[in-house]
């Protein structure tokens, strides 16, 4: 027969329990200035409201430099080499950018995910506490009912 674990009294599993840790606010204290500026910009720039402004911009630009009058053109058709200088710019620009506050969004989850392993085995101790304490309570149970039916 397996021998069993005494199990933990729960003075001892109080003793054992970490306090709680907020991710989402360690994480929030361990940006630096230029992280909170890459997180924003990453956060916005993957929005359908980013999104549409750069699609009506593009719309705006390349319908004004094909449709009105050639004097007020100011980056002819069909090249629009200004378009893709400023276009290629902005991408250029954001590309690293997307790629540090992906980063960094990252590291975050990957801080979460350590927190929510650690909750989980803490977790899994209590339970088995109690599944032995329950054991336990029920083998006494069990003792008391045969002594109860001896008497009978």
């Amino acid at each position: 027969m397996e021998k069993q674990k005494s199990p933990l009294s729960l003075d001892e599993l109080k003793k054992l329990r970490k306090q709680i840790r907020n991710i989402n606010i360690e994480h929030r204290k361990s940006l630096t200035y230029l992280d909170r500026i890459a997180l924003w910009i990453t956060e916005r720039i993957g929005t359908m409201g980013f999104f549409f402004i750069i699609f009506a911009w593009t719309i705006f630009w390349l319908s004004w430099n094909a449709l009105a009058p050639v004097a007020l053109r100011f980056d002819p058709l069909p090249a629009f080499v200004l378009w893709l200088f400023i276009s290629n710019m902005i991408q250029i620009f954001l590309m690293p950018l997307i790629m540090i506050g992906q980063n960094l969004q990252g590291r975050h989850a990957e801080k979460k995910a350590n927190a929510d392993y650690e909750i989980n085995i803490e977790a899994e101790r209590e339970i088995e506490t109690i599944l032995q304490h329950l054991e336990n309570l029920n083998e006494k149970i069990e003792k008391i009912n045969r002594r109860l039916d001896d008497r009978k």
